[in-house]
């Protein structure tokens, strides 16, 4: 069985990715590349406990909610900005390395 996802689990990932720098968006620890956030602890009081936000295009976000919505949501929060929340618990290592590469990659591409 897969070891249990947490933001130190996140954190191990997301420093393994190019140019990914530890920083900190609105007093949390987050990750930057560029200086852009792409992943951070959700934060605002709508998410759920043990949520991660990372930018993302909306059509990847709703395809991601449209397959898992048990592991990923959205609240009002963040619905008008390029997100999606995942209950951290509810992923393995190897999917939230895929949706950090992702996310990495969107910002990079969103930034030029």
């Amino acid at each position: 069985m897969s070891h249990k996802v947490t933001f130190d689990t996140v954190r191990k990932i997301a420093l393994t990715l190019p140019g990914v720098e530890e920083s900190t968006t609105y007093g949390a620890r987050s990750f930057k590349v560029g200086g852009k956030m792409f992943a951070c602890p959700a934060i605002n009081k709508s998410a759920e406990p043990n949520s991660l936000v990372i930018r993302i295009d909306f059509d990847q976000r709703d395809a991601l909610i449209a397959e898992a919505p048990d592991t990923y949501y959205v609240t009002d929060h963040y619905v008008n900005y390029p997100s999606v929340l995942i209950r951290l618990p509810k992923v393995t290592a190897e999917v939230l390395r895929g949706l950090l590469t992702a996310s990495r990659k969107f910002v990079v591409k969103g930034s030029r």
